[in-house]
């Protein structure tokens, strides 16, 4: 009887020549992964061989399925919130809000985020700016069951434990498949007992998705392994052409979102706006299945009214401080005292000319931020002060850059030759 680490690479040469794998093919190559008994050059192999060869539905569904069985599982009653983006787009931290708004609401909503593959820093970098993100099951079920949500990094215990080998592949070749973006949110997602879920994809010249029939296709997947594990999901696509907030880094992304939950007078509007439809539309699902479903509307209108109320009131940033001080965080951490934690080495770009920003290429600009040190130099990173349609005058201020290494500052002031990220 052939073993299972056999069955795994002959499975990988299947999929190599394009052939369709059996669950109990896909699911002996999860395992090896999970448990590290593949090797990098196989495991490099299969996450290859989905970028060039893609999967079908039905493999998509193993795949997800094995990845889940592969790890631990998270169970929680009810109704279980959630909301994931594809990224590709630096600079747009909505989960920082929307966690706080929905649990704030009172539905459950226990995130799991990830580290940077491609982009400058990931949601759990960022949250790590204010809380810990590395917790056991047991702790985050007594997190959550403290202020109904958190937002931790899934890869601190056994969540889908091959996704995290193949996502450090991938962060190595700085490349992911749809079909792995696909399979890595949704084995999160039903690893983590989430039954409501919402996915943000944006599409763009310089984003992951280019196109907009690409997204749809990409949403059509989504539907479909939704439907397979019994989630209520909604997929809002739209098209982004520059970052949504002008933080880019840890800290200054951070900053953004803190800036939206007090409601400071130079908060990023259209990342509270951004925020606001994917958290409307988020409780939109809950309130479908809540039994005061008609109080609720007959008060706030629908979910983004909801949303608004408990952002604008305040109620969202309580929640959000609770969520911080039961990770271990400090919760009188306020957006001015991130200013303060930037990187030293600071360098600000003025125009040369007058005129106004045409274009912001979001690959460009990652490579930028990433030299300089984001994501493991929390502060450093780039702070958008134009954005596009923005018109400026000669000498004044289009960006500035920041980072916690002299080294870092040169490189990246050297690169932007190479890598100019804005058009004017």
């Amino acid at each position: 009887m052939i073993d299972q680490r056999d069955q795994a690479i002959d499975a990988i040469r299947k999929k190599l020549v394009g052939k369709k794998l059996t669950y109990n093919e896909i699911y002996a190559v999860m395992d090896e992964i999970a448990h590290n008994r593949l090797g990098d050059v196989l495991t490099t192999y299969f996450t290859a061989s989905g970028y060039s060869k893609g999967f079908s539905k039905e493999e998509l569904y193993f795949l997800t399925k094995a990845m889940v069985e592969t790890g631990e599982q998270l169970e929680f009653k009810g109704i279980i919130a959630d909301k994931h983006s594809i990224g590709g787009v630096p600079g747009t931290r909505t989960t920082l809000i929307i966690v706080p708004i929905v649990a704030a609401a009172g539905f459950t909503i226990p995130k799991s985020s990830s580290r940077a593959i491609t982009s400058p820093d990931g949601t759990a970098d960022d949250m790590e700016v204010l809380s810990k993100v590395e917790f056991t099951r047991e702790e985050i079920y007594e997190i959550v069951k403290k202020t109904n949500g958190c937002i931790v990094w899934g890869g601190s215990f056994h969540i889908a434990p091959a996704d995290d080998v193949m996502i450090h592949v991938e962060r190595e070749l700085t490349f992911e498949s749809y079909d792995k973006i696909i399979v890595s949110i949704m084995a999160k997602k039903v690893a983590f007992g989430s039954n409501h879920v919402v996915i943000d994809l944006p599409f763009g010249k310089t984003v992951k998705v280019h196109r907009r029939e690409d997204a749809e296709v990409l949403k059509e997947k989504f539907e479909y392994l939704a439907h397979k594990f019994d989630i209520h999901i909604k997929v809002l696509i739209h098209e982004t052409n520059e970052p949504v907030g002008r933080g880019i880094g840890p800290i200054l992304e951070t900053r953004e979102s803190l800036r939206v939950l007090e409601q400071t007078p130079d908060r990023p509007l259209d990342l509270e706006e951004r925020s606001l439809r994917l958290a409307g539309a988020l409780l939109d699902l809950c309130i479908a299945k809540h039994v005061h479903e008609e109080k609720i509307k007959g008060q706030f209108g629908n979910g983004y009214g909801w949303a608004k109320h408990l952002l604008t009131t305040g109620k969202a940033w309580e929640k959000m401080k609770e969520i911080i001080a039961a990770q271990g965080g400090d919760n009188k951490i306020t957006s001015s005292i991130l200013t303060s934690r930037l990187g030293n080495y600071c360098r600000q770009i003025t125009a040369s000319t007058s005129g106004s920003i045409k274009t912001i290429d979001s690959k460009n600009l990652t490579v930028i931020a990433r030299i300089l040190g984001a994501p493991n130099q929390k502060g450093s990173g780039i702070f958008l002060n134009k954005k596009i349609g923005e018109p400026f005058k000669k000498g004044e201020l289009l960006y500035t850059l920041y980072s916690e290494s002299m080294y870092n500052m040169r490189e990246a002031l050297e690169s932007l030759n190479h890598f100019p990220f804005i058009n004017i």
